[in-house]
């Protein structure tokens, strides 16, 4: 019995000490996150997302992802990069609220972010960085990135990609001479990144597939087009994997395969703006004559006071709320200030809603109120599976088989820097249980 315990000792501490060592042996991380990822893209087969499935099935995944409030693209990617929540990074949505009328500004620049970064972070240790369309990243510290600029138009994208001259060496050299690059397709946006992983390793590096989300805002939850795009950013995957193989740093490599939002089909649209005319609460905000306004972001909406002090007109709109009728009101939950403190929310708004049952909320001022609604959408007060993201991990470090039933966004900033060994204190995420093989 003595020997055997001894033996059992051995290889208790031979174990550990392989554990130790995998973790040890992380020298990249590569993160990618398909905009609109769903858990159910991995956890049912009929998606065949074979390359994420794989990856699930060798290393941890979650069965549910917490998005940010609003569950909105750049809130949420910055989320993942910073470790905290829209009140403390200072990314509330995509768009910014314009309260004269809507001019196109948004959210591009990596000067936004009112705290640290884990590509600064990273930088700041000498490691190499890159960074491939993803949102809020412009000017970012980071050796290679071509920034997501939304609408901007491509001079700006080139005039911010790194190093100057790299799109050009990118249509050269991956696309044979193209004057232009279908960057919507996910499996160009990985040539991109097998591109830079062949040329120079990256120890950190950040890549946003997007055709997921556009799709499904055309078809909703599921359809033939999502579908195919599923398996096309599933196909994007195996590029980069490979890449990193041909590379020669597979195996001191943890990839992550995650998101930023779930998706629900709609069936209705709320524009709570047209009962704010109708009670002249605005009158004309291109003239900035206005008392209230709602900023609507799909799913959710926020009301905005032109003087925060306005306690009637603040009352006027609960009561107009209060007024709709059973059938409308059905279509909207309330947030209040203290709901969004406790997501970390928009901190100059006075509350926000969120959608139910089908329901998306609009920006018009005029027309109805409420109408038909189509396709899918997202923004909605992360409460609930289907807005749920995603969350699969693979690699040295990575617990094999671990499953985590719930995690937030918030809480992979912390994982990737203990994965690198960067100090990184102002993240306020947890590591969850589950996924470190330490």
């Amino acid at each position: 019995m003595k020997k055997i315990f001894i033996a059992a000792v051995l290889v208790a501490g031979m174990l550990a000490g392989m554990l130790t060592s995998r973790a040890q042996t992380v020298k990249h991380v590569v993160v990618v996150t398909v905009d609109g990822f769903r858990p159910d893209f991995y956890l049912d087969s009929s998606w065949h997302a074979v390359h994420i499935r794989e990856l699930m099935a060798g290393g941890a995944y979650a069965k549910g992802v917490n998005s940010v409030f609003p569950s909105m693209t750049y809130p949420s990617h910055t989320t993942i990069v910073t470790g905290v929540q829209p009140a403390r990074h200072g990314i509330y949505y995509n768009s910014m609220f314009e309260p004269n009328g809507p001019t196109g500004k948004m959210y591009w620049n990596d000067s936004s972010i009112k705290v640290p970064t884990l590509w600064g972070a990273a930088q700041q240790k000498n490691m190499k960085v890159a960074s491939l369309f993803w949102p809020v990243s412009a000017d970012a510290p980071v050796s290679y990135n071509i920034p997501d600029i939304g609408s901007m138009g491509e001079e700006v994208r080139e005039k911010y990609s790194k190093p100057a001259g790299f799109v050009d060496e990118v249509k050269k050299n991956v696309f044979n001479g193209a004057a232009a690059i279908e960057y919507g397709k996910d499996v160009n946006v990985a040539r991109i990144a097998a591109y830079v992983i062949k040329k120079d390793s990256p120890n950190l590096m950040t890549i946003h597939l997007f055709s997921v989300d556009h799709f499904e805002h055309q078809q909703g939850r599921d359809g033939d087009l999502v579908r195919s795009a599923v398996a096309n950013a599933d196909s994007a995957v195996g590029i980069i994997e490979e890449a990193l193989k041909q590379a020669g740093i597979w195996e001191e490599t943890v990839m992550i395969v995650t998101g930023d939002h779930g998706f629900l089909d709609v069936k209705r649209t709320v524009n709570p703006n047209v009962w704010l005319m109708q009670a002249g609460l605005i009158t004309d905000v291109k003239k900035d004559d206005w008392k209230a306004q709602f900023f609507s972001v799909g799913g959710s909406s926020y009301l905005y006071l032109k003087d925060r002090k306005d306690k009637a007109t603040l009352a006027k709109v609960r009561q107009l709320l209060n007024d709709q009728p059973d059938s409308v009101k059905q279509l909207f939950r309330f947030i209040s200030r203290k709901e969004l403190d406790g997501i970390g929310g928009n901190p100059e708004v006075e509350f926000a809603l969120s959608g139910l049952n089908g329901a998306s909320l609009g920006n018009a001022m005029t027309g109805v109120a409420v109408g038909l609604g189509h396709g899918g959408t997202h923004g909605y007060f992360p409460d609930f599976f289907e807005i749920r993201t995603g969350f699969v991990a693979y690699g040295p470090g990575i617990r094999q088989g671990g499953v985590i039933a719930e995690m937030n966004e918030r809480d992979m900033a912390p994982a990737i820097a203990r994965l690198l060994g960067l100090p990184f204190p102002s993240a306020v995420g947890k590591i969850p249980a589950g996924l470190l093989a330490r």
